[in-house]
C-alpha cells in the first residue's frame, strides 16, 4: 500500500538570514534565537519544549542512531545534556565522541545543526543539576536502567515503586553513579531560515586551525 504525500508542502516567509546582520560568533545568534522563540512560547502560552533536541550518534553496527534529548544548559563552551551512561547514545558516545545535535522551530521556520565533540561533565555539576530535579524524576533515574530490555512496563513500575519506598523517609537522594552530563562542544554550527520558493538561508560558522570561527553560505 502507497500512501502519497506530495501535496504536503508550506511556502516559507519568514525574514531574511543575512550575512552582514548576524555576530561574529555562533552562540550570540543561537542564543538570540532561543530567546525569540522562548518569548514567543510563553507569549502564545503553548508551553512547548523548545530545549528539545535530537541527537544522533554512530552505534556499534557503524550505523546512525537518532532521538529526542533536552538541551539544559548552554554557553560559548557548549551544549550540556543529562542521560544514563549505561543508555545506547552514551555507549556510541564512549566510542566515537562526534555527535550532531538539531533544533527545529517550525512557528519562526528555522532550524539549527551543531556538529560537536562530546565528554562528560563534571561529578559536581551532574550532582548540582539532579539535586534540582523533581522527586519523582529521581526516582526514576534508579528505577530505569535505560535502554536493557525488561520483561514488562509492570516491572518498570515495580521498580519504581521499590525505589520510591527506599527513599520514602530521606531528605536528600544520591545521583546514581550511572547517570549524569555531557557537554557537546561545537566546531561547525549551521542556522537555516526558511524562504520563499524552497531558496532558503543557510549561514555555518566553523572552526578553522586557529579555532577562529569561519562563517560562510551553503546553497539550499
Amino acid at each position: 500500500m502507497t500512501f502519497d504525500l506530495s501535496d504536503y508542502r508550506k511556502n516559507y516567509s519568514n525574514k531574511e538570514l543575512l550575512e552582514s546582520e548576524v555576530p561574529k560568533e555562533p552562540f550570540q545568534l543561537f542564543h538570540d534565537w532561543f530567546e525569540q522563540e522562548k518569548f514567543l512560547n510563553e507569549k502564545n502560552k503553548n508551553n512547548e519544549e523548545i530545549n528539545a533536541m535530537s541527537i544522533s550518534t554512530i552505534g556499534k553496527d557503524g550505523g546512525p542512531e537518532i532521538r529526542v534529548v533536552l538541551l539544559k544548559e548552554y554557553s560559548k563552551k557548549g551544549f550540556i545534556f543529562y542521560t544514563n551512561y549505561y543508555s545506547l547514545k552514551a555507549k556510541a558516545i564512549q566510542n566515537i565522541p562526534n555527535v550532531c545535535i538539531s533544533f527545529f522551530w517550525k512557528k519562526t521556520e528555522r532550524q539549527i545543526i551543531i556538529k560537536g565533540i562530546t565528554s562528560k561533565i563534571k561529578r559536581k555539576k551532574s550532582d548540582e543539576y539532579f539535586h534540582n530535579r523533581p522527586k519523582e524524576h529521581q526516582i526514576g533515574c534508579w528505577a530505569s536502567k535505560q535502554s536493557c530490555t525488561i520483561l514488562s512496563k509492570k516491572y518498570l513500575l515495580e521498580q519504581y515503586k521499590k525505589w520510591n519506598n527506599f527513599f520514602d523517609k530521606k531528605t536528600t537522594i544520591k545521583r546514581p553513579f550511572y547517570w549524569g552530563g555531557y557537554i557537546i562542544k561545537p566546531y561547525k554550527m549551521e542556522f537555516w531560515q526558511g524562504q520563499p520558493h524552497r531558496l532558503h538561508d543557510r549561514l555555518v560558522y566553523s572552526l578553522n586551525k586557529e579555532k577562529k570561527w569561519i562563517l560562510y553560505r551553503l546553497s539550499p
